[in-house]
């Protein structure tokens, strides 16, 4: 996934907002792209209009959040932080969102957690603190 201009890159976060991504479109990159987009708008702020963004579109997929499946606080957490770490950095939004994507695959977080830990239900349920090393600073 990548976004050619800001243009397409506002039409996904519309589409998100309006629960509009199928489950299969919903990605580890759809996730990343959003929250680049929500940390560069919201700042401090870009943490709670994610989990509550996720939330509205689970609901729209019928995604019921148990102990197992759905929502996941740590890692909602998790991603949110290396990610306004990376959008701290300067350039073009697009750029950045890319290059976001490019550079932060779906495993990343084995580097900060060990399977135990992420996969717990309290992980789930509310913030764990990585146990293999500490989040990045933001820049």
């Amino acid at each position: 996934m990548t976004f050619e201009s800001k243009e397409q890159l506002d039409s996904f976060i519309q589409r998100f907002e309006a629960g509009e991504h199928t489950a299969a479109e919903w990605t580890h990159p759809a996730h990343l792209a959003m929250a680049a987009v929500y940390c560069d708008r919201y700042g401090t702020d870009a943490f709670y209009r994610i989990r509550a963004g996720i939330h509205h579109l689970n609901w729209h997929h019928g995604t019921i959040s148990t102990a197992t499946r759905g929502y996941h606080e740590t890692l909602t957490i998790f991603w949110t932080a290396i990610v306004a770490a990376h959008m701290a950095k300067g350039g073009e939004l697009v750029d950045k969102v890319n290059s976001c994507i490019a550079s932060h695959p779906t495993s990343l977080f084995r580097d900060y957690y060990s399977f135990d830990v992420v996969k717990s239900q309290q992980a789930r349920r509310e913030w764990v603190a990585p146990d293999l090393k500490p989040l990045p600073e933001k820049a």
